[in-house]
Formats: structure tokens, C-alpha cells, sequence
């Protein structure tokens, strides 16, 4: 994958998860400055784990201004028309998907670019996918979704998945990091939709004698 679309999917991850940290710092009643770094965590967290678990230092999320530019927008446009993005529907869960397959294929691909095999590529793909909603979730004192949510991890698995698939079999990196992100988008969009899940931990209900 060439450099430029790697940055262009990582800066358009970026912006989605932004506005997924942002919307929910809006709805905790958070300040400006509280819903600023709710964006640019949610936004950075996962790409600069990835970074750090690969060598890539300093992060590019931290020495790159357009990271902290494009978070800073994102939370910005969230919080003086949070009207507007509130009327998507569950702005939240659909920009965070976004985000999620972007950031999936991205990671698997620079996770490729480093030299790591197939195994690493999946875990750093799937790493990088989850770490901004894992840090906006636990700011806000919830529990991460990834933990009990609908198909989260596996569908940045697949996405991550396509990308590995793809540089195996030599294909050409462009149509394939835009199948994995499709795939990881439609999967997560569907599961949430129908309520896929993984079996939930829980205790039988029937008191016992």
C-alpha cells in the first residue's frame, strides 16, 4: 500500500473517531476541553498503541499536526452542531464503525510494512481498530465495548484479515484495504442491526438449593 493511502486512511479513521469521542463527551455534558480530549483520545489511542508496538516512534498521531488538527475539527463541529450529528442515527456507534474499519486495514497494512508476519499483521489490524473506542469508552467510565458489544473485535479481524489475505496473494493494495474496510463496516453495521453476538458471560438465573 502506498504511503499516501495509508495516510489517507489513517486520517480519515482519525476524523471518524473524533467524532465518535466527541458525540460522546457531548452527551456525558462534558466542557469544550473535556469533549477536545474525548476526540483526540478516541481518535489516536489505537493508531498510536499500533505505532508504539512496532517501533514507529515518535507516533505519527503525536509528531504528525494534521492528527491533532483533524481531532480538533472533528470535536469542534461536535460540539457546536451536535444537533446535527445527534440526527444521525446513533452517530456514535456509526462513526465508531467507520473508524473501526479504517484503522483496521490500516493497521494491518503498516503492521505488514514493519515486517511482521501474518499473525502480527491480524493482532496490530484488530489493536489498532479497537484502542480508540477503548479509550473513549473507559474516560467516560464505561465498559469498552469491544468487551460486550455486537461482533466488535471479530469485525476488525476481518477487515484486518483482507489486508493480510491480500498481500499474501499479491493483490493490488488498493481494492483490497477498501475490501477489508467494506467488510469490517457491513459486518459491524449488521451487527448491530440484528444483535450478532458473541455468548455473554452470565450466571443461570434459577436460584440453586
Amino acid at each position: 500500500m502506498t504511503s499516501i493511502l495509508l495516510l489517507t486512511l489513517d486520517l480519515a479513521g482519525t476524523f471518524a473517531f473524533a467524532i465518535s469521542g466527541a458525540t460522546a463527551g457531548v452527551r456525558k455534558q462534558l466542557d469544550l476541553f473535556g469533549v477536545l480530549v474525548l476526540a483526540f483520545a478516541a481518535a489516536t489511542a489505537g493508531g498510536i498503541a499500533r505505532d508504539l508496538a512496532i517501533g514507529a516512534t515518535p507516533p505519527p498521531a503525536l509528531a504528525d499536526w494534521r492528527y491533532l488538527a483533524i481531532s480538533m475539527l472533528a470535536g469542534l463541529i461536535t460540539f457546536y452542531s451536535s444537533d446535527a450529528v445527534e440526527r444521525l442515527r446513533n452517530p456514535v456507534q456509526l462513526f465508531d464503525a467507520i473508524g473501526l474499519a479504517l484503522f483496521a486495514v490500516s493497521g494491518a497494512d503498516k503492521a505488514l510494512a514493519f515486517g511482521l508476519g501474518p499473525s502480527g499483521a491480524l493482532l496490530l489490524g484488530m489493536l489498532s481498530g479497537i484502542g480508540g473506542g477503548m479509550a473513549r469508552d473507559l474516560l467516560v467510565a464505561e465498559i469498552p465495548g469491544v468487551l460486550r458489544r455486537e461482533l466488535y473485535a471479530v469485525a476488525a479481524l476481518l477487515g484486518a484479515g483482507c489486508v493480510v489475505l491480500g498481500h499474501a496473494a499479491g493483490w493490488p493494495a488498493g481494492p483490497t484495504a477498501l475490501a477489508g474496510a467494506v467488510a469490517c463496516f457491513v459486518l459491524r453495521l449488521l451487527a448491530m442491526r440484528r444483535g450478532w453476538r458473541l455468548p455473554v458471560a452470565g450466571r443461570d438465573p434459577t436460584p440453586r438449593r
